[in-house]
């Protein structure tokens, strides 16, 4: 299984959690990891949940769309914050 970076990438209005432009968490296996001092907003983290199994798998396809970077949003329309999936290499 690959290892997830998931990074806040932009920020269409107001987030009230706050998210910043650079946070970022892992996905490792069934395991979430945040930095110190940093947490995650468990409406976007629901949002993203599905996607990161597909993501994780290792994947020789040609064509696959998990392959590339996924670019995600959280649902709050009045602060829409926009996340960069990406498997990234130990």
């Amino acid at each position: 299984m690959s290892k997830l970076r998931v990074s806040v990438l932009k920020i269409d209005g107001y987030c009230n959690q706050p998210m910043l432009v650079g946070d970022h968490f892992f996905v490792d296996g069934g395991k979430i990891k945040i930095p110190d001092g940093k947490h995650i907003c468990m409406w976007a983290l629901q949002s993203m949940m599905p996607i990161f199994p597909l993501m994780q798998r290792d994947s020789n396809i040609k064509g696959d769309w998990t392959s590339k970077d996924q670019v995600f949003s959280c649902p709050d329309p009045k602060g829409r914050v926009h996340y960069r999936i990406e498997r990234i290499k130990d």
